[in-house]
């Protein structure tokens, strides 16, 4: 490579990378605003979440883009080419994240309907916890940090315990008061929906340990002492 390509190269990898945490950035949003129109009852904050939704496509198509043509301009060593296509998975999970947003605030739009079922209590936990599990994916992403990496993927076994509580809770109410029903079927599709934001995430952290070791820990046990 001549020092102007490679600056272009690394020009181009430095957007890659801005690009997804701002796509990262939007979806966390998305999660807050989410879980406060079903906390707060404020239906207006549906409107907004379904409004970012096209901004994060757009995103996930720029970093498509980038990634291509980074791969097809440029001969990126084993370890770039390892970022370059984890690029490309990150922003999948990401995007999938904003579709999981938007079917939390159409669930809690139809919930706001009716009188509240219950205080809110595990849900805005899942929902903090997933939003941070997110956060700190992106961050280990950029510090390459296999540590908060790992630490990532054992908060998704907290979030796991919090939607069978909240499923077993919702489950109770309703057998007691068939009434509650719809109410409460809604508000575990939103515990469900928050379980797979967090599994998106540990998605991204699972993928940031490969690009760091080069080691799939996928489908197995993570040894978090290596």
């Amino acid at each position: 490579m001549n020092l102007h390509t490679d600056k272009r190269y690394e020009e181009g990898l430095q957007s890659l990378k801005e690009l997804i945490l701002k796509m990262g950035e939007v979806v966390e949003e998305m999660i807050a605003l989410a879980m406060k129109s079903l906390v707060d009852r404020n239906s207006n904050l549906v409107q907004e979440v379904i409004q970012r939704d096209p901004e994060v496509n757009d995103l996930e198509i720029a970093i498509d883009d980038r990634c291509l043509e980074l791969l097809a301009l440029h001969q990126p060593a084993a370890s770039d080419l390892r970022f370059i296509t984890i690029g490309l998975k990150i922003s999948k999970d990401l995007e999938r994240i904003g579709d999981l947003s938007v079917n939390i605030v159409e669930n809690a739009l139809e919930i706001n309907k009716e009188p509240a079922l219950k205080p809110y209590i595990d849900l805005p936990k899942m929902a903090s916890k997933s939003q941070t599990m997110v956060k700190d994916s992106l961050d280990a992403f950029v510090k390459r940090d296999i540590l908060q990496a790992e630490r990532v993927c054992k908060v998704d076994d907290e979030v796991d315990d919090l939607n069978d509580r909240i499923f077993g809770e919702l489950v109770a109410i309703m057998k007691k008061d068939p009434e509650s029903i719809s109410r409460s079927t809604r508000l575990i599709s939103i515990a469900k929906h928050l379980e797979r934001i967090a599994d998106h995430a540990t998605n991204i952290a699972e993928e940031i340990i490969f690009m760091v070791k080069g080691k799939d820990i996928r489908h197995g046990k993570i040894s978090f002492e290596e």
